[in-house]
């Protein structure tokens, strides 16, 4: 029995030591493993460059491309800009009249032509307004600036007429509309004058401008009709 127990215990130590040196032999494999397959610092490294001149690149990428979008923007084809002048006339946004797609239904309708009539009697007024000048470059055309060419009424009319043309067309029309109303702000701003100051040739040289402008912008408006 003595030899028995004796005999047991040293075969459950020789498991014991057995399983513990497995346990070790395994362990140790498992990190040498995890080492093999662990980053080197001069991977660690490149990595990190290598991103950090990804994000250069996208960095400079993004900046070129606004500096392009922003170049196009603001400097206009030539043959455009000869077309409908400087503050964005150039715009490919103003289409040609020809390719304007009208709703007829629309156009008959009560409202748009009294609009259409409206539109033309701002176009006769510019006329006027030149005619003035040119018979007294001193005349004070403020007054018929303010009633011939309400704001109020012009952008109604204008809004108005516009519903007969499709989406695209609007585009094009709604670009002449911003520079009608730009052009008219400036041509008041421009007619002031002090009393008893003799207008400049200059002053007078700028109304003039913003009168045939203004024309322009009516009839290139009304040749979408």
């Amino acid at each position: 029995l003595d030899y028995h127990f004796k005999h047991t215990s040293h075969s459950s130590l020789s498991i014991n030591q057995f399983k513990m040196k497995l346990s070790i032999a395994t362990l140790t494999a498992v990190v040498a493993t995890a080492s093999a397959f662990a980053p080197s610092p001069a991977f660690k490294s490149s990595s990190t460059e290598l991103m950090a001149k990804s994000e250069s690149s996208r960095l400079e990428f993004m900046q070129q491309s606004v500096a392009a979008m922003s170049a196009f923007a603001l400097f206009p084809s030539n043959a455009n800009a000869a077309k409908y002048g400087k503050v964005g006339r150039g715009s490919p946004e103003v289409l040609d009249p020809k390719s304007a797609i009208v709703d007829d239904e629309i156009m008959a309708s009560q409202p748009v032509q009294d609009a259409f009539a409206a539109v033309k009697t701002y176009k006769s007024a510019v006329v006027n307004m030149k005619a003035a000048l040119d018979k007294n470059n001193q005349a004070d055309i403020g007054a018929s600036v303010r009633k011939d060419l309400d704001l109020v009424k012009l952008r109604a009319d204008l809004n108005t007429l516009n519903t007969a043309f499709d989406e695209d067309t609007q585009r094009g029309t709604d670009r002449l509309v911003r520079l009608i109303f730009q052009d008219v702000n400036e041509l008041e701003t421009a007619n002031r004058q002090k009393e008893g100051v003799t207008r400049s040739e200059k002053r007078l040289a700028i109304m003039y401008g913003k009168l045939e402008k203004l024309n322009k912008a009516f009839s290139d408006y009304l040749a979408f009709v």
